[in-house]
């Protein structure tokens, strides 16, 4: 049976440099505008206003579930804006964006502006975690060639 047994003798370095001052501070400020963008979403669809209906019904969508996605964004920017759980809201929250892609394929949208816009949006929420998290670097370094 074969197991896997990390090495504590191997050359690879296999910790994170913590964020600098100034990366904590972009990371904090690119996480921040991507809170507010997509808190202003979840709050249009709580409040159910006409745009967001006329658009999710032209996607497909029955309105009475306005507000359920809204909340569920909701829920899933809170889990990313409190510290100790903001690898699980990201990965919510990439989920969540994943669903838009998909409906965005479904419906044929255009590819460049809108069905790959949620994944502009997931780079930008794990992009500022990576600035200011250790943790999130350790599970995704970025290693330059030698």
């Amino acid at each position: 049976m074969n197991t896997f047994t990390p090495s504590t003798t191997g050359t690879r370095n296999d910790t994170a440099a913590a964020p600098s001052r100034t990366a904590r501070i972009a990371g904090l400020i690119v996480s921040g505008l991507v809170v507010l963008f997509l808190l202003w979403d979840s709050i249009i669809h709580i409040a159910n206003v006409s745009q967001v209906q006329e658009a999710m019904a032209d996607l497909g969508f029955d309105p009475s579930l306005n507000r359920v996605f809204g909340v569920v964004l909701l829920i899933c920017l809170i889990a990313y804006v409190l510290p100790p759980t903001a690898i699980l809201g990201a990965v919510l929250l990439t989920g969540y964006l994943g669903g838009a892609v998909a409906t965005n394929l479904l419906t044929e949208q255009p590819i460049v502006s809108t069905t790959l816009f949620p994944i502009y949006t997931g780079i930008f929420v794990w992009g500022g975690l990576w600035l200011r998290d250790i943790g999130v670097r350790r599970i995704m370094p970025i290693r330059l060639p030698r």
